[in-house]
Formats: structure tokens, sequence, C-alpha cells
């Protein structure tokens, strides 16, 4: 095992003490809950927006795309910072950020003041999904990283499925504001745990260094080429790969990958030492994640178009349906992380991807006459799935993190993961659109199920991908 992630359990200075770390995986859990929605929730409530300031939806949409922009683009370089500058004070710092800038989207008098609240917002959102993975080897011993590891991910999928159903009830009851103040109540609690219950050891580095050593130059580049990469992804759904302003964002991108990696072989004090791709787990785990939510972010998206074109559900049924994936993969988090510790991280992983992937070809046998069975078959494999690859997945890599590491590899894994979903929004999406052969909104049904067939045939093969990957570790591993 590399080095530069070989964890040393000599580092746990902190003494592991039930009621004190059940408070602080209480504090993350709400944490994590709250950037989740702040994810989710604000979709629901864009068409009230649009007559709310009188304005176009395509505008609307920034209020989403800005706080997704900044998030992807600075979550590696904050997970770095709290590793070198102390990682519970910035989390603070965070909470205090995203809270602050809630109140600022509530408040907000037009829709420019609007979305630069939501980029503040995805900066305190970055901070919180960094840093949160990262805390777990501090807190809990090995043999419960696993399940703290689930709560953690269990978090994460409930907020999903949480997001879309709090959010219309808020706006049904007090308006578009609400979704922002709702964030108060779990960002408030979730600062009186940590502040007040994570051990303070947790904050001082373990090799502490000052501000002006700090890689700002490569961060910069870093969130530069992501920021490019991901808005290329984002504009490419609406206006394809070959608009200039879409080549060119994917031009910029690659100049800024180049200059990146030429800064971090210069300089000192790297953002990311190069060495550590070298490690198969962490560079096998963030590929693995990028296949893995790029085809979850294809449920996401394509769902809908089925469940109403094709299974001919209202939109309350279509709703319903598509939080049965959220609801499976929050249920099975905890258990997950059970299994990792029972049985190894990395062996519960290869059996989550082998879910997933059937799932994925099960979803590919969708035709206008089978519909919603097929469908909510598949998509409960494919969630199981997830949740027994991203719970022992984060567990494995977390556990070869060195203390004075964790947040930038915290980081890395969820730079990993919203990467995927970018990329699975637009590439499978582009992919569906060239299977319809035409407007999806307009499409007959079976062109629809033609096109799903289409795009997760692609998906299993990715799946398969992903499963090669997981079987490469595993083989490591034993050597």
């Amino acid at each position: 095992m590399n080095q530069a992630l070989h964890s040393h359990p000599a580092a746990r200075a902190v003494p592991h003490r039930p009621l004190r770390s059940g408070l602080v995986l209480t504090g993350l859990s709400l944490a994590i809950l709250l950037s989740q929605l702040g994810t989710g929730i604000v979709n629901v409530g864009l068409p009230h927006m649009v007559t709310a300031f009188g304005t176009s939806f395509g505008a609307v949409q920034w209020v989403v795309v800005s706080y997704l922009l900044v998030v992807t683009a600075l979550i590696v370089g904050v997970g770095r910072f709290g590793d070198q500058l102390g990682k519970k004070r910035l989390y603070l710092a965070g909470l205090v950020i995203f809270m602050a800038a809630s109140v600022t989207c509530a408040l907000a008098p037009s829709l420019p003041v609007l979305i630069a609240g939501r980029a503040v917002q995805g900066l305190g959102g970055a901070i919180i999904m960094a840093l949160s993975f990262a805390f777990v080897g501090e807190v809990f011993p090995r043999g419960r990283t696993g399940f703290a590891m689930g709560v953690l991910s269990t978090m994460v999928s409930f907020g999903i499925a949480l997001g879309p159903s709090l959010g219309s009830l808020a706006l049904a009851a007090f308006g578009w504001p609400a979704m922002f103040w709702l964030n108060l109540p779990f960002g408030l609690l979730a600062f009186v745990l940590i502040s007040r219950y994570l051990p303070t050891a947790v904050d001082a580095p373990k090799h502490p260094m000052p501000a002006t050593r700090f890689d700002w130059l490569g961060t910069a580049l870093f969130a530069a080429t992501l920021a490019a990469y991901c808005l290329a992804m984002t504009l490419s759904g609406s206006r394809g790969f070959a608009d200039p302003l879409v080549l060119q964002l994917i031009v910029a991108a690659l100049a800024g990958l180049v200059l990146f990696l030429a800064a971090q072989v210069k300089t000192a004090t790297p953002l990311l030492r190069l060495a550590m791709f070298r490690n198969l787990l962490l560079s096998a785990s963030m590929a693995m994640s990028v296949l893995i939510y790029a085809v979850m972010m294809a449920t996401l998206v394509l769902g809908p178009f089925f469940l109403a074109k094709v299974a001919g559900l209202d939109t309350r049924s279509v709703g319903m349906a598509m939080t049965v994936g959220p609801i499976a993969a929050a249920l099975m988090g905890v258990p997950a992380g059970y299994v990792a510790d029972r049985f190894g991280a990395r062996k519960t992983m290869v059996a989550g991807i082998g879910l997933f992937t059937v799932g994925t070809f099960g979803m590919a046998q969708l035709t206008v006459s089978n519909g919603l069975p097929v469908y909510i078959a598949a998509i409960l494999l494919i969630s199981i799935g997830l949740a027994f690859f991203q719970t022992p997945n984060n567990t494995a890599v977390m556990a070869d993190a060195r203390p004075e590491q964790r947040g930038l590899v915290s980081g890395l894994l969820a730079l990993s993961r919203n990467l995927g979903l970018v990329t699975g929004a637009s590439l499978m999406g582009a992919v569906f659109a060239l299977a319809v052969g035409g407007d999806s909104a307009t499409a007959a049904p079976e062109a629809i199920a033609h096109g799903m067939r289409i795009v997760f045939e692609w998906g299993g093969a990715m799946g398969v991908l992903a499963l090669l990957l997981a079987l490469a570790t595993l083989r490591r591993r034993r050597a």
C-alpha cells in the first residue's frame, strides 16, 4: 500500500466514547442532510421563482447551477485547507457560511442576489461535503467506522429523497423563501453538537503550516478547471456538444488541467501530490464513483420521462415512484456499514457493484408493455447496490488515508461523486436524445422506451467496468 495513504493507528488520539461519538455523528448527519437539501430542495421551486422575479426558466436554472458549480470547483481545495489549517474550525465556519447564505437567499430582492447567495451557499456546502467523512476516522475505532460511514451515506440518500417532498410542503405553505429558512434549524443544531462534542484534538493538524504556504495557485487553477468542465457539461444539455461556447469551455478545461499539473510538479506544498494516485484503491475508487454516479444520474434525469410518457403515471405518482430508489438506498446504508465491518469493505463493495450492474441491465429491458414493474424492480436493485458500494467504498478509502490527508481524500471522494453526476446528466442525456431521434418531450412512448434501453445498455457496460476495477482492488489486497 502506498505510504502516502497508509494510516497510522497510533495517530488515533481521540478515545472512543459511545455517547460523545454518537452526538458527533448526529451533528455530522444533520450537516450532510443540510448540504444535500441544498442540492435538491430548490428544484421544485424554480417555476414559482420564474413568476416571482418575472424572468425566464433558463435564467432561474442558475439558482441550481451556481450552487453545484461552486461545490464541485472548491470541494478538493477546502478539504486540503482543512488538513493543513484545522478541520473543526473550517467545518464550523462552513456551517455558518451556509446558514448566512440561506438567510440571504430567503430575503433576496432580485434574481442576481439569489444566484449570488446560492454561490456562497455552495462554498459552505463544499466545506461540509469535503470534511464530513474525514471526521469518522478521528472519532470512531476501526471496528465501528463502517457503521458510521453507513449512517452518513444514509443521510446523503435521505437528503436526496427528502428534498423534493420537503420543498413542496414548504412551497405550498409559505412560498419559495421557506425552502431556505428550513436550513436554519438543521444548521444550528449541527453547529451546537459539533462545536460542543467534536474533540478539539481533531482540529490540530499533524503538520501545521502558515496560510501563506498553502497552494493558492494550484487551488485556483483546479477550481477554474473544474468550473469550466462542469459548465461545459451543463450547457451541452441545451446547446449540444458542437456549440462553440461548449467547445471553448472544454478547451479551457483541458488547458487548465495542463497548467494545474505543471504547477503541482513545481510547488513544494502542492494541493495534490500526484504520487497519491499510484495507490490503486484511491484511483480505482474515484473512477468507480464517476461511473456509478453517472449511471445513477441517468435514472434521476430520464426516469420521469419514462414514468410519465411510457408508464402513463400522473405527476404525483411519478414523484412517488422516483422516491423508491433514494428511500431504498437510505434504508440500506446502515446495514451496508454493518456488513462492511463484518465481512470487509472491499468484498461488500464488489457485491454492491454486482447488484448495481444487474439492476442497470434490468433497466435496459424496459418496454412499453412491461413498464412500471420492471422499472421498480430495476431501480430497487440499482439503489441497494449503490448503498452497498457507497458505504464500503468510503470506509475502505478513508481507512487508508493518513490523518493529515483525511480532509483531502474525503474531498476527492465527494468530487468524484459530483463529477459522475454532472457527466452523467450530460453524456447519458445526449445518448438518450440520439437514441430517441428527436425531441424527447414530444417523442412517442416506443421511442422513449428504446432510448431507455440504449442508455442503460451503456450504463450496464459502465457497471461492468466498475466491477472489474473493484475486483482488481480486491485481488491487490489479497496479494
